[in-house]
């Protein structure tokens, strides 16, 4: 299966990512993870990058719709991708029709006021990039390594706010996009984790069974 995972800024992506990624054997894309790396490394485009997301913007599509192209194309792929973070407008979309044919767009929906609650709580580990929430008065240590947690620079409510605003300025659209092609499949991304992969893993069951059938 060749699938797209959409859904505002801390909407629960990265975890649901990696659990379809796992149960249905895809290579888990994430362009959020890709950039991370480019500014790890202090490349220029992981400077430019950096700049933009952390004045919560886009970065250009032309950057990223290179960066897809190239990972789609590996070998971890033939069986199947997801892609989480991509594509984020029309022009992305359009570029991605190009090379590849995809079967669903999973849209995980959550009222900002929720996400803006799970921000307050959200941390990053800076060694294994693991993302975890943190309520008040336990301790800020990474769940997988142990490594202390950090806050990232993106996430403050005032800019968890603007990147919503964004998000639903360019994607919305987007969103209007795949449903005219009869591929968005929405889920309530409000309730619990294991909830939200339950809707999700139904979906996608009914739909790899009916592939196989045709």
């Amino acid at each position: 299966m060749k699938l797209i995972l959409l859904g505002p800024p801390a909407a629960g992506k990265g975890t649901q990512a990696e659990g379809i990624a796992e149960r249905y054997s895809l290579a888990h894309i994430s362009t959020g993870d890709m950039l991370r790396a480019e500014i790890a490394l202090k490349t220029p485009l992981g400077i430019r990058a950096k700049t933009l997301i952390d004045e919560g913007n886009l970065v250009p599509d032309e950057i990223i719709n290179a960066m897809v192209a190239n990972r789609i194309m590996q070998q971890d792929c033939v069986n199947g991708f997801l892609l989480d973070g991509y594509p984020r407008t029309i022009a992305q979309a359009e570029a991605l029709s190009e090379l590849a044919d995809i079967d669903a767009v999973i849209d995980i929906e959550v009222p900002g006021e929720i996400i803006i609650r799970r921000v307050a709580s959200r941390r990053v580990c800076p060694k294994c990039g693991h993302t975890q929430s943190v309520h008040e008065g336990e301790e800020e240590i990474c769940e997988k390594c142990g490594a202390a947690l950090i806050q990232r620079a993106d996430d403050t409510e005032e800019k968890m706010r603007h990147r919503l605003d964004v998000y639903h300025e360019s994607t919305e659209p987007l969103i209007r996009y795949y449903f005219e092609r009869d591929l968005i499949v929405p889920v309530d991304g409000a309730r619990t984790i294991a909830e939200v992969s339950e809707q999700i893993f139904g979906i996608l069951d009914e739909k790899q069974e009916a592939k196989t059938d045709e």
